[in-house]
């Protein structure tokens, strides 16, 4: 699996600084700024404090199955065009050398809705899912309840609004309000084609 985060740091030099510290207690196995320097911070094979608490699908121990990609940006501003070239090149390399199929590459907030926000709405995973290293939904005829669709996606219990909050912005970013019809028919859709149980 690989979890990609934003660092929600005012620089890329103090997300740098506080990934390297002992005392933080927090890690990533790689560290891209903004203009696409990348930092390989952890090595691959070994565990990264990135994830934190939080669950996909069956996966309760996100920290030791997966790859933690950091990007350094606010939250406040999209991700420049140097930065998501090299994320996607470190994506198909680590996607190859792992196996992870693109269901599992997720963000934060997909693995703990509750907690976490990034890499946000201004994340492009459309951009991704062309490229074939996540997945994105086609709306279809048929609808199942959101809450068993979100589960079966792989989001893992929480407050139904934080769930929905999560699935929004990295799918419809634009969204506002109650669940609708179209949050179920996409939700249904990767529920049918990428369940994660």
């Amino acid at each position: 699996m690989v979890v990609i985060h934003y660092t929600g740091m005012e620089s890329c030099a103090a997300a740098l600084g506080r990934l390297c510290d002992p005392a933080a207690a927090v890690s990533a196995h790689y560290l891209i700024a903004e203009d696409g320097t990348t930092w390989s911070l952890v090595p691959e094979a070994a565990r990264a404090w990135h994830a934190g608490a939080g669950a996909w699908g069956s996966v309760d121990d996100v920290n030791s199955r997966s790859i933690g990609i950091e990007l350094a940006n606010t939250g406040a501003h999209p991700f420049p065009e140097p930065q998501m070239r090299v994320l996607e090149a470190l994506l198909r390399e680590v996607m190859r050398r792992w196996s992870v199929p693109p269901e599992r590459v997720i963000g934060h907030a997909d693995m703990a809705p509750a907690r976490k926000a990034d890499p946000g709405p201004r994340f492009d995973w459309r951009r991704l899912a062309r490229g074939g290293l996540s997945v994105w939904p086609e709306a279809r005829e048929a609808q199942m309840p959101l809450a068993g669709s979100l589960t079966r996606i792989g989001y893992p219990p929480a407050p139904q609004a934080a769930r929905l909050r999560a699935f929004r912005d990295r799918f419809r970013p634009w969204a506002q309000g109650p669940e609708d019809a179209t949050d179920r028919t996409l939700a249904a859709d990767l529920a049918f084609r990428f369940p994660a149980l």
